[in-house]
């Protein structure tokens, strides 16, 4: 019965067709995942002098099986499921913190990522003069060990507004939202942040987009002791997604624009679309 399992699983993934998807950008678009479908995009980040004020740690951090599961619920909305598998880090400079982190190796840390889960709704479709509308909110788990100095272990909840418009080629996409972070070194605090987006996707032929973006969180206040793990981070990614085998592919290169943001670092991966049921015949 596995080794049947495993066959059909094979089948599914190398004949069912690929349809549009948003790696490597992280900005999200207002369309759904058709009913019934489920897309699984896998993918690996590396990003170098990374900084974690919470633990005082500074290096080159490589994400393996970052990944985001999108599964069409009904013809307008969607869940999705994404984090990092895991980060290991190699420590390339540590400062008193908040927290002592317990190192893995002799400069090196590694811990599982933190995951959230969301629903998007698409609120109006996009027409000639009218951008796709659309509304997404989360919650992100505390999954990570704060000992081992990545992530925080806190839970953060988060909604934003999208939009969304075509002009020919050109695939517009916008969000703004806020984001509830917990502060991992104080209780009972909280640090509501403003969530942004911009990104953009040009098919300059029938298999290769060219897409970019500048995306991520903006603190509207100063960061004290209290708040120390919760500060502004964005970056900008540009890079191409890539139609073959009937897979898509895609890979960008990633540069940080806020002072705890990375400083460089790419990202490649891989999406695919599997079809799980027909909507129309369920009653």
């Amino acid at each position: 019965m596995r080794r049947l399992a495993l066959t059909l699983l094979i089948a599914l993934f190398f004949c069912l067709p690929l349809a549009a998807q948003n790696r490597p950008l992280r900005t999200v678009d207002a369309e759904t995942v058709p009913a019934g479908t489920m897309r699984v995009q896998v993918g690996f980040d590396f990003l170098q002098d990374v900084d974690f004020p919470l633990s005082g740690l500074s290096g080159d951090m490589t994400s393996v099986g970052v990944v985001q599961i999108r599964m069409g619920v009904g013809k307008i909305v969607e869940v999705q499921l994404e984090g990092a598998v895991h980060h290991f880090l190699d420590v390339k400079k540590q400062v008193g913190a908040f927290i002592t982190p317990v190192l893995t190796g002799t400069d090196s840390t590694h811990d599982v990522g933190d995951f959230s889960i969301a629903t998007k709704i698409r609120l109006l479709s996009e027409t000639k003069r009218r951008p796709a509308i659309g509304f997404r909110f989360g919650y992100q788990m505390p999954n990570s060990n704060q000992s081992r100095g990545i992530g925080s272990n806190t839970s953060n909840i988060f909604a934003e507004f999208i939009l969304q418009k075509h002009f020919g080629k050109l695939n517009l996409m916008g969000n703004a939202g806020v984001a509830i972070l917990q502060a991992p070194a104080a209780n009972f605090t909280q640090n509501d942040v403003l969530t942004f987006g911009a990104g953009f996707s040009y098919a300059a032929s029938r298999r290769v987009n060219v897409v970019g973006e500048v995306a991520g969180f903006h603190s509207t206040r100063s960061i004290s002791p209290s708040l120390v793990g919760t500060e502004s981070r964005s970056q900008g990614r540009f890079g191409l997604q890539i139609l073959a085998g009937g897979f898509q592919w895609d890979v960008a290169g990633i540069a940080g624009i806020t002072r705890n943001s990375p400083r460089s670092g790419f990202t490649f991966g891989i999406s695919r679309d599997f079809r799980w049921f027909d909507y129309s015949v369920i009653k």
